[in-house]
């Protein structure tokens, strides 16, 4: 672990820096929204757009790479981010603000390609998998960190725009400075959807449904606790707990995940899930019930996003994976594109309660789904599948190909 962080520090400071003005600028948007006086649709509409744009940027940006090398595309894209963080505060109007996160949007999915490519292309097959893990904590760990941030100045000012424009721009500077050099982009070959659903239906159809929880998550969890009346202090306090628990339990469940039926695995998680959403729905927890809510719910969610796509590969050859993954992760965007706009509906319609009950839908369909795809075809011997790797729903499709071949090679080399 200490090789590869000697060897990729430079890359996995910039993306942490990174990380964490993307963490301030999805939260800190939320709570700015209610004191322009943003409806909560609108709002809804404005957190989309980020996802809209970074699926436009998976599909776009290594066109882009391969026209004029990582190095052009790290810089502009990275120019673009700080400029659009600023601009924010300058423009606080719903409709400028959804168009702005398009474009972050597209910046920052243009990046996150980027960057993996550095970074698988400076790992070796034999450190893969920790440099995956690094660049999995790192993630994490910036988003948290911004959090904390939240609570440095007033939202309703221009400071907390500036700082994350700020963080941005440094983020770059030790990643173009490196001595290391940029990677040679391969593409990759296409699968086309229908393709991919026959090869396992549960990763597409769960991949789906998981990327409407993630953008919930990611998008509207501090426009649901400026709805239910929470300090900015403490919605960045849930905010950190859902990223934390994804932290935590990413490798328990990881490992468990390695030793059984998958599809049990999963269908007995998102029940789990579903139920301990439901908590604010029925109850009222309080402050620290809700934290222990987003802990575990965060806890499962996240780890979902991989378990669906370690179950995908156990059923494709490893020559497979890149271009699977690729498809997975446009379905997972489809999902995170409809994501926030049904969360904000339902939260217009029945208030607060409608985010938690949207997401305990969503990780209860998947549940119900895993159930039922185990009375359709046997599950492949555990001593046959390829072990769990961790990554999380922000990477692109060249961390979670990766991934998934990275665990490939340990089967193999095992």
């Amino acid at each position: 672990m200490l090789k590869v962080l000697a060897s990729a520090w430079a890359l996995l400071l910039g993306i942490g820096l990174l990380m964490v003005g993307n963490g301030v600028q999805g939260t800190l948007l939320g709570v700015r929204g209610a004191i322009e006086g943003f409806s909560t649709f609108e709002m809804s509409l404005v957190m989309s757009a980020y996802f809209l744009g970074f699926l436009g940027g998976s599909k776009l940006a290594p066109e882009m790479i391969r026209r004029v090398g990582h190095v052009r595309v790290f810089a502009a894209l990275g120019s673009m981010i700080s400029a659009v963080l600023l601009l924010y505060a300058v423009i606080p109007d719903w409709i400028a603000w959804t168009l702005m996160r398009v474009v972050i949007g597209f910046c920052f999915s243009g990046v996150y390609v980027t960057a993996e490519s550095w970074l698988n292309n400076a790992a070796s097959n034999e450190n893969r998998g920790k440099a995956l893990s690094l660049y999995m904590i790192v993630q994490m760990l910036g988003i948290i960190a911004a959090q904390g941030l939240m609570n440095f100045a007033d939202p309703a000012g221009f400071l907390l725009f500036v700082i994350p424009s700020v963080l941005v721009s440094l983020a770059f500077a030790p990643v173009l400075l490196s001595v290391a050099p940029a990677p040679l982009f391969e593409g990759t070959k296409a699968m086309r959807l229908v393709e991919l659903y026959r090869f396992s239906p549960l990763g597409c159809v769960g991949m789906f449904l998981m990327g409407g929880v993630f953008a919930a998550f990611f998008g509207m969890a501090s426009v649901w606790g400026t709805l239910a009346g929470l300090s900015v202090f403490e919605i960045s306090l849930f905010v950190s707990a859902i990223f934390a628990g994804g932290l935590v339990m990413q490798y328990p469940i990881g490992w468990i995940s390695d030793r059984m039926d998958r599809r049990k695995l999963i269908g007995l998680v998102a029940a789990i899930c579903a139920v301990v959403a439901m908590v604010p729905v029925i109850l009222s927890p309080g402050l620290w019930g809700l934290l222990a809510v987003g802990f575990v719910v965060g806890g499962i969610s996240n780890p979902l996003y991989a378990l669906l796509l370690a179950h995908t590969g156990d059923f494709l050859h490893r020559d497979d994976m890149a271009a699977a993954s690729g498809g997975l992760l446009f379905v997972n965007g489809l999902g995170a594109v409809s994501g926030p706009i049904v969360a904000g509906w339902l939260m217009e319609v029945i208030g607060p309660d409608g985010f938690f009950l949207q997401i305990a839908v969503l990780v209860g369909m998947v549940a119900a789904y895993a159930a039922w795809r185990m009375t359709r075809r046997p599950a492949p011997a555990v001593e046959t599948t390829a072990p769990f790797t961790a990554v999380t729903p922000a990477a692109s499709a060249i961390a979670a190909g990766a991934a998934a071949e990275t665990g490939m090679e340990d089967e193999v080399s095992a």
